[in-house]
């Protein structure tokens, strides 16, 4: 396998090398840490990977994040700043006798030489945990030193023991004034120029994915004609729209995307943020998440937290199911949208989930509480032999609350809150209470 770690020039620099034709992506990744932009929160001086790329200590590190951050660059950087050499993998693509080809590879270079090696693993989660375990003895020996990329979680997607193995580092989406860097310094390869508003555009559409704004300006460049004859291309507003394609939601279905998005709508709407939960409602709606699951999460917060602060808020909620259900997309959209904005808006309370937690935490943890005689079934041949008598019913007393116990001793779950209808619960509850005292001899 041929090693590319030398391959790529400085930003800015002749492109009179191998990757001359590739996209300019790939001819403009940055070969020193002072040459990478973005990720200052791991890569500033004195934070831990910058430490660790410095100081040559380190074994495996496993780089995660969304498409277009730096990962397979900040890899390259690596294997140059330590000279390691540098062989890549595809967690697509290769196999068992890939991975063993390499590290025989490896430990002959280590022993005969002395140069160590760096594996590259794109897409490390594909690999299947027997070509994840092969890895393991070889990183505890020292033969190889593992970097793996991914766009996962590597806390869900990656084995155990590797994960332990291994230094884990985020990297984030890139800011608009990082992008920007980044496509004029690809403005200077490519020999064009470009409108203020342009740049901005290109680098606010791109969601904080470098490579998507570069192989944009690149193909906004290559397909506009010069100003003149023999001048450069120059850029406007019009022309960097016409090279991107309709936005794409960056929202892999039942993977981190899509389990992040609805854990930030939900969030959104038990923190009371109208306009926070609707964002993130209409990202669901354009990338397709089914609307039925929408709808589920929004009647579970109704009564999770919600509950008795607002009844009408979980029959806003399975109404709003119903008519998903009946109507379907687009205009079901509206009916999602004004439970959102409902449960948004209502008040909070959690006391029904903590009651119901307390009382199953009592159930599963203590000796179960037999049913009190007055309250068993009396309604068959024999039961008042058993003892099953007593029970007094509520609607003969003029406040149809009666001085009766329904546990065999006191338990106190439900505590109403002071938000909105709960008030008038604990208002109620508390009239109740001093009704029944006055009756308890």
């Amino acid at each position: 396998m041929a090693n590319t770690d030398n391959l790529f020039p400085s930003p800015g620099g002749p492109s009179n090398n191998p990757l001359a034709t590739a996209p300019l992506a790939a001819r403009m990744r940055p070969r020193t840490l002072e040459e990478f932009v973005g990720q200052s929160h791991i890569l500033a001086p004195g934070k831990l990977l910058w430490r660790a790329i410095q100081a040559d200590r380190f074994s495996s590190i496993i780089l995660f994040g969304p498409p277009g951050t730096g990962k397979t660059s900040l890899a390259h950087i690596i294997a140059n700043h330590t000279r390691c050499r540098f062989e890549r993998l595809s967690g697509v693509e290769s196999n068992v006798s890939d991975i063993r080809r390499v590290i025989a590879s490896a430990a002959n270079r280590l022993g005969t030489s002395g140069q160590r090696t760096i594996l590259f693993i794109d897409e490390i989660h594909r690999f299947n945990k027997a070509q994840q375990d092969v890895l393991l003895p070889d990183l505890e020996a020292g033969t190889i030193r593992l970097i793996g990329a991914t766009t996962h979680n590597p806390f869900f997607y990656l084995n155990s023991p590797l994960v332990s193995r291994s230094q884990v580092f985020e990297l984030k989406p890139l800011s608009p004034s990082e992008v920007r860097v980044l496509l004029e310094r690809g403005l200077r390869e490519l020999n064009a120029t470009a409108d203020e508003d342009a740049l901005e555009f290109l680098a606010t559409i791109c969601d904080g994915d470098a490579r998507k704004a570069l192989n944009a300006l690149e193909l906004a460049v290559l397909t506009t004609p010069p100003v003149r004859q023999g001048g450069r291309v120059h850029i406007t507003r019009a022309i960097a729209e016409e090279s991107v394609q309709k936005k794409a939601v960056v929202y892999d279905r039942d993977e981190d995307g899509h389990y992040d998005t609805i854990s930030a709508f939900i969030k959104s709407m038990r923190g009371s943020d109208p306009d926070a939960a609707l964002y993130w409602l209409a990202k669901m709606i354009v990338a397709g998440e089914d609307p039925r699951f929408i709808a589920r999460r929004i009647v579970i917060l109704a009564a999770e937290d919600i509950g008795l602060a607002d009844p009408q808020a979980l029959v806003v909620a399975v109404a709003a199911h119903h008519a998903v259900e009946f109507i379907g997309w687009p205009e079901g959209e509206l009916v999602l949208a004004e439970a959102t904005v409902y449960c948004a808006t209502a008040p909070k309370s959690n006391s029904v989930t903590m009651a119901i937690g307390a009382a199953k935490a009592d159930v599963e943890a203590g000796r179960t509480l037999e049913v009190p005689a007055h309250l068993k079934d009396s309604h068959y041949a024999g039961a008042k032999k058993l003892g099953h008598s007593g029970y007094v019913y509520p609607h003969d007393a003029p406040a149809h609350v009666v001085a009766q116990a329904h546990l065999p001793e006191e338990r106190v779950y439900y505590r109403p809150s002071d938000q909105g209808f709960e008030v008038r619960v604990r208002e109620r509850m508390e009239k109740w209470k001093q009704l029944l005292s006055k009756k308890t001899p």
